[in-house]
């Protein structure tokens, strides 16, 4: 009896050095978590405040990108602005240079008209002679050829003008579009 006695007693103090050494282990083991979880509430605090960082660094640069796009919109006001002006002041120009040499034509045509009448003067009083008055249908015929050439080369010089000027507002058209 005392043997079994004996063999309960350290089945007893086994189990109760087991209980005390798992009590001990489940008390280090909790400090161990207590420390996790501290670590881990270190852990988040520090992604909220790099999350929050980041944020901000987001929003400077949203506001940093809508200042760059509106300076460039501004630049581009600008010079679409100048280059309008521009060529206004090209069209101006053009018309000016329509305009005379349309006053320049009118005076030729005047000019050849009044050459043509004095001609037609000469032939009337050299109308008593024949070769006096070949000589002058000649000079006539030739006068009125020059007068013809120049004419066509002033209204191909014109045409050519409002061609250019019509090429001008096309793009002048084409650059308000845009």
């Amino acid at each position: 009896e005392c043997t079994t006695l004996q063999n309960v007693i350290k089945g007893l103090t086994q189990t109760i050095e087991n209980q005390c050494n798992v009590k001990d282990e489940n008390d280090r083991l909790k400090g161990t978590i207590h420390i996790l979880e501290e670590k881990l509430k270190a852990c988040k605090q520090e992604y909220k405040d790099q999350i929050e960082k980041l944020m901000i660094e987001i929003k400077n640069k949203e506001e940093d990108y809508k200042l760059e796009i509106t300076q460039l919109n501004c630049n581009v006001r600008k010079k679409f602005e100048i280059k309008e002006v521009e060529h206004r002041e090209q069209r101006e120009k053009k018309d000016l240079e329509i305009l005379e040499l349309t006053r320049q034509l009118k005076i030729q045509n005047e000019e050849k008209q009044n050459e043509i009448i004095k001609l037609q003067i000469e032939v009337c009083v050299t109308k008593l002679t024949i070769k006096p008055l070949l000589v002058f249908l000649q000079k006539l015929q030739h006068l009125q050829e020059e007068k013809n050439k120049e004419i066509e080369i002033l209204r191909n010089t014109i045409r050519d003008l409002e061609h250019r000027l019509n090429k001008g507002q096309d793009l002048h058209l084409k650059r308000r579009r845009f």
